[in-house]
């Protein structure tokens, strides 16, 4: 067993424990329960984990919190294992504000405008966005960007990358990625992340980060609600993706299957094992 795949039965463990639980008449807490389908796949979907979810009601909420923190956990352990791939000081971290960040530094400014003016609001929206797992990269030192020979002088180019530390005062982290965490896809809460996606890419100055949604929504129809077009969200990446094609063929549901198919052949669904090497891109 390779550490990518250790890590990962590591989070399914987590997410059995602090974050999905068993209902009443073994419906895990993962199924829309007023629906047969979503509660078969569910079912089989944990069978097919083969660890044990907690018996325990835990309130939607704190699942919810939780699914952020093991996921968060998960990505910046698996990252850490590819940092030959992609070098860096990465901070991952939960819901910070992207004004903190180079490509958005601008956007507290005009938050504060738009929260003086009722006429601005009305006009331009709400620029603020509070991602669920923010990863980010600190601007480098001087002296680590001349490691291995003179690439650059204090006084010499270039002088405007937020990637140089020691010409900016008071350098801000680069955002590299934002990341939606949505245990499951029931209600329109869910569409925000299209909303929080388009503000990303809209109202930055500087590089676009990732955005993805990492989910354990049971259901591929509701999945290709989200996942299916192009231009807001990178991918959509589900906890258990092999698993839940697993389960979806040992139900014998075609149009289950087909569905997944067409989301996993149109590189709009992948495995939240995937995620740490897109990261690398």
């Amino acid at each position: 067993m390779n550490t990518i795949l250790q890590l990962r039965q590591t989070y399914h463990r987590n997410l059995c424990h602090s974050v999905i639980y068993q209902k009443q008449g073994n419906k895990p807490s993962i199924a829309d329960v007023a629906s047969d389908l979503s509660v078969s796949l569910a079912r089989q979907l944990m069978t097919n984990i083969q660890i044990p979810v907690s018996g325990r009601e835990i309130p939607g909420q704190t699942a919810g919190k939780q699914f952020e923190v093991v996921t968060r956990d998960f990505l910046r352990d698996a990252f850490s294992l590819l940092n030959h791939l992609r070098p860096g000081d990465w901070q991952f971290s939960l819901e910070g504000a992207i004004s903190q960040y180079a490509q958005y530094e601008h956007i507290a400014r005009l938050s504060e405008l738009i929260k003086n003016s009722p006429e601005l609001r009305t006009s331009l929206g709400d620029y603020v966005v509070t991602p669920d797992i923010i990863v980010a990269r600190a601007p480098v030192s001087d002296a680590a960007i001349n490691e291995h020979g003179t690439i650059v002088t204090a006084e010499g180019q270039p002088r405007l990358t937020p990637l140089r530390a020691d010409i900016i005062d008071k350098a801000k982290p680069i955002l590299h990625a934002s990341i939606s965490c949505k245990l499951t896809l029931r209600s329109d809460r869910s569409q925000n992340a299209r909303t929080e996606g388009l503000n990303l890419i809209r109202n930055r100055k500087g590089g676009t980060p990732h955005i993805a949604v990492v989910t354990a929504e049971p259901m591929p129809s509701r999945i290709a609600s989200l996942a299916l077009g192009t231009g807001d969200i990178d991918c959509v990446y589900h906890f258990a993706l092999p698993e839940l094609t697993a389960a979806a063929r040992s139900i014998g549901n075609e149009a289950v299957t087909d569905t997944l198919n067409e989301l996993i052949q149109g590189n709009r669904l992948r495995d939240i094992s995937d995620l740490p090497f897109d990261l690398a891109i």
